[in-house]
């Protein structure tokens, strides 16, 4: 299992949605920034959004096993195997993230409870 690359893209507002179902004076995702990197593989980054992570862990995971080697859903999706581009389930302000396999070594850093 190697680690994979998270990189925020961008966040994003979409302001006609917002403006019919948001809170007062929403604005973009305060949890992450364009630019932000984290490297995770079976676990969640530390300072990673936790509703972020449900949404993309299983991209994660599927490039951290070995599905860098080809490209997501039939070769009708990405360009490039080994990369993503994804997003969290917020449907009023989603943050933008690419995914990236890499040969980094993915290592157990916890004691397993049992």
């Amino acid at each position: 299992m190697t680690k994979v690359r998270i990189t925020v893209l961008k966040t994003t507002l979409d302001e006609e949605l917002a403006a019919e179902y948001g809170a007062p004076g929403l604005k973009a995702c305060p949890m992450m920034t364009a630019g932000q990197e984290f490297l995770a593989d079976y676990a969640k980054p530390e300072g990673f959004c936790d509703e972020t992570w449900k949404a993309v862990y299983q991209y994660v995971f599927a490039l951290a096993h070995g599905g860098g080697d080809v490209a997501f859903y039939f070769d009708d999706w990405m360009r490039e195997p080994g990369k993503a581009i994804v997003s969290c389930n917020d449907g009023l302000r989603p943050v933008i993230m690419k995914l990236e396999a890499t040969d980094i070594p993915a290592e157990l850093d916890y004691a397993p409870v049992r």
